[in-house]
Order: structure tokens, then C-alpha cells, then sequence
């Protein structure tokens, strides 16, 4: 399975080159700009990439735009968001892409190694990884539908946006498969989606929802 990273981070990028080679991965290029990320892509054609949001030479939002530009270049390129900020202009639109996998993880909320390369394994076949912490600031930022979620259906909606199906959110949550299906039908009707979506699909229908509803698609600069 070939990976193209993005990542500034010397020591970050070097580690990450490491692990992965380790776990069964091949690193085709480490990229340390944008340009260079989307060269290496289209090099490589990699099964999936390590996208991060800030790199030079302005550490704005360099990378999580490369990262659309890749997929407007090559439609369902798998796209691992890994970083340390929500950017919030531009990830509902990345994330609400249909065509592909797509993951966002925080570094800081990463602590096993397992977990990481799992997410990374589901994002290339074509699923979803999303950090919990990502999906309730995207909600919050879009405001009143969530807030009409109970404590008990925002732990559920944080487990679906991270891939899980239904009997892992009830083993996370010590219930039963039915009390879960209840929660996801509360949650889909609460936010005026359709329940009918399974796996990660039920991620970017909300996704979708908030792109929909929140503010105005930013423009290219």
C-alpha cells in the first residue's frame, strides 16, 4: 500500500516514514510543501495520503487545500488528515466529498499505534476515520441542530463520525445493538437526515448536512 506524506515536521515525517514501513506500508515520497505533495501524487499515484493542515510557506491552510486540489485531480484520492488544528473553512468541504476515503486525526489525541494505522487501512478502503474532537467542532461551529442532541447521541454521532458500525458503539457504550439503532434514529431525525445510510456514508451524510447549512462555501484564496 503505497503512502504520499505531507508533513514540514522533519523529526514528524521521519517517524511516520518509520512506523509505517514497519506496519506493512510503503512510503513513496515525504513532501514538505504543497507543491511538492501534489507532484509526488501525481509520481506516485499512492493508495492513500498523510495530509497535514499548515505547511510553508505561510502555515495557514496550505496543506488541507493541496489536499483538494489532489482529489479534484484524482477523484476518490484517499486523504488522511493528521494535525494538529481544526481548520474549519475547508474541512466540511474535504469532508463531505462523497468520492473516496477521508480521515482527520489530531496528532496530540493519537496514542496507539494500532488505532493509527487501522484508521489509515479503512480511510484507503475507501471509509472514514474522523477524530471525535474534529466532528464536534465542525458541529458547533454550524450551531443549533447539535445542540438539540442528547449527551447520549453526541457520544453515539462521535462514534459514527469515527467509522464505527453499530455493534462497536454498543460495545464502546456498554448498551445494547437496539438502544444504539434508537440513538442513530434520534440523531438522523434531530438533524433532518435520512437514517437509511450505513458506515461511513452516515459520517458524510452529516458532513454533507452541515456544508448544506453552515456558512458559504469560502472562495479559492
Amino acid at each position: 500500500m503505497r503512502v504520499v506524506i505531507a508533513e514540514d515536521n522533519v523529526l514528524l515525517a521521519s517517524g511516520l516514514e518509520l512506523l509505517l514501513n514497519t506496519q506493512g506500508f510503503e512510503v513513496a515520497a515525504i513532501a514538505d510543501d504543497a507543491p511538492g505533495f501534489l507532484a509526488a501524487v501525481e509520481a506516485h499515484r499512492p493508495d492513500v495520503t498523510i495530509v497535514d493542515v499548515r505547511l510553508p510557506p505561510a502555515f495557514r491552510d496550505e496543506g488541507i487545500r493541496a489536499a483538494l486540489q489532489a482529489r479534484r485531480d484524482h477523484p476518490g484520492l484517499p486523504v488522511l488528515v493528521l494535525s494538529q488544528y481544526v481548520e474549519q473553512e475547508y474541512a466540511g468541504r474535504l469532508l463531505a466529498d462523497s468520492s473516496g476515503g477521508i480521515g482527520y486525526l489530531l496528532k496530540d489525541r493519537v496514542s496507539r499505534i494500532a488505532e493509527f494505522t487501522d484508521a489509515l487501512r479503512r480511510v484507503a478502503a475507501g471509509g472514514t476515520a474522523m477524530d471525535p474532537e474534529v466532528i464536534a467542532q465542525l458541529l458547533a461551529v454550524r450551531g443549533d441542530p447539535v445542540e438539540a442532541l442528547t449527551p447520549r447521541e453526541r457520544e453515539v454521532l462521535a462514534l459514527m463520525a469515527e467509522g464505527h458500525d453499530n455493534a462497536t458503539i454498543a460495545q464502546r457504550l456498554y448498551v445494547t445493538d437496539n438502544a444504539v439503532h434508537k440513538h442513530i434514529g434520534n440523531v438522523f431525525l434531530k438533524l433532518g437526515l435520512s437514517a437509511g445510510d450505513s458506515g461511513h456514508r452516515r459520517v458524510r451524510a452529516v458532513l454533507a448536512y452541515l456544508r448544506r447549512h453552515g456558512n458559504a462555501e469560502p472562495g479559492p484564496g
